[in-house]
Parts: C-alpha cells; sequence; structure tokens
C-alpha cells in the first residue's frame, strides 16, 4: 500500500491530558501501528544528557540525531540498544525534552522519523504537533486539553505509583512553564489543527474520552 492511502489518526495536546492512554486504546482497537512522538523527543533529550550537550547547542544536537539508533519494540523504548523506557519518563528528561522540542533543527532532524512510522494498516500518532505539521493531511484529528492543575494531579499519581515524591504546587508550575514554552516556539507551536476536535478531559475519564473519539470516527 502506498504511503499516502495509509490511514492516519492523529491525537495532540499537551502533557497530562490522556492523549497517550487515548492513542494506545485506538490502536488496540483498530489494530494499528501507534506512534508516541513524544517519547521520540525523550529519547533524543536522554541522548543529549548522556552526552553531556548544551540542551541550546541547536547545531549539535540536530547533528546527534541522525546517528542515534532508536526503536520502539516489545512495548519499550530502545536508544542504541538498550531500554531506556524508565529513563526518559523522569522529570530531568521531561524539562530536557521540553526545552530540545523549541529547537526548529532539531524538530527537522526528528520529522522523517516520525514520518516512517505511517505503514499498512493504518497510524494512530499521538504528539504535540502530530496534525499540524507531521501528518497535517491525516483521515481524523483530535485534539485534547486538560487545565494545568488536573494534569498536574494525574502527574503525581503516576509519581505516587512509581514510588516517587514531588509536591503537587511544583508539578502545577512545571506543567505551566512546559505549556508556554510548547506554545511559543517559533516552529510547530503547540496549538489544535483547525480541523481538529477538540475534547476537554478535565472531568472525564478515560472511558468517556475513548467513547467521544469513536463516535466521530464511526
Amino acid at each position: 500500500m502506498h504511503i499516502d492511502t495509509v490511514p492516519v489518526i492523529t491525537i495532540d495536546g499537551p502533557a497530562g491530558a490522556g492523549k497517550g492512554t487515548i492513542a494506545c486504546l485506538l490502536a488496540q482497537k483498530l489494530g494499528w501501528h501507534m506512534l508516541d512522538s513524544g517519547a521520540i523527543y525523550r529519547v533524543a533529550a536522554l541522548a543529549a544528557l548522556q552526552r553531556k550537550l548544551d540542551l541550546q547547542d541547536e547545531t549539535t544536537l540536530a547533528a546527534m540525531i541522525p546517528i542515534l539508533k532508536i526503536e520502539f519494540r516489545d512495548g519499550e523504548a530502545w536508544l542504541d540498544g538498550e531500554v531506556v523506557t524508565g529513563e526518559i519518563r523522569n522529570e530531568n528528561c521531561a524539562s530536557a525534552t521540553s526545552k530540545i522540542a523549541a529547537l526548529p533543527a532539531v524538530r527537522a532532524a526528528l520529522l522523517e522519523l516520525q514520518r516512517s512510522f505511517q505503514q499498512s494498516p493504518g497510524l494512530v500518532a499521538d504528539g504535540r504537533d502530530m496534525g499540524t505539521v507531521v501528518f497535517p493531511g491525516a483521515n481524523h484529528k483530535f485534539y485534547l486539553t486538560a487545565s494545568a492543575e488536573i494534569r498536574a494531579e494525574r502527574r503525581l499519581k503516576q509519581l505516587s505509583e512509581q514510588g516517587l515524591s514531588a509536591k503537587l504546587c511544583d508539578l502545577i508550575q512545571d506543567i505551566n512553564a512546559r505549556d508556554e514554552r510548547d506554545a511559543s516556539r517559533p516552529v510547530a507551536p503547540l496549538k489544535p489543527a483547525d480541523d481538529a476536535v477538540l475534547i476537554d478531559t478535565s472531568s472525564l475519564d478515560r472511558g468517556e474520552v475513548f467513547a467521544v473519539v469513536l463516535r466521530h470516527i464511526a
């Protein structure tokens, strides 16, 4: 099947809005491939941290990306042959990810890798610019959002389940700062595609959100 005929559904939104969970549920139901674009950026950020690179050195960071071996298999994220699923989910890596994601050359270097996930029978793509930049011709587009307070509470629960501690006020501050960086970056800012379906998940559980998505693609 030619890549242009492979269907794509994009689910964008800020961190903690629930887009990853919904994308995974949808990919499983449809039997499609899934792209967690945030994980790709997190792996790249981890590689930069491991190499002790300046997170503002756009040229060096962009030059690093083509030599990385980034894979997603067996439910795990791999970097150069090593499983890094746990490492890319810590707050240090999350902060570094937001910083390098604001750099145009880094985004350009990762664009082709993301588009390579468009394979038969279809793709569910989860991220921040899937519907606006990476797959602008997607068959269906969704944008999930929620208040910063709700998203911080969800993150606090995740960290607690992992045996990690954090302060809710710090998480809210971090989320607001990350949102500002993502929304104000000059290339591919965080925003809904003009033709995206907007869903506020603040007061909805994942089953309710999933039901809304399914109604729109039926």
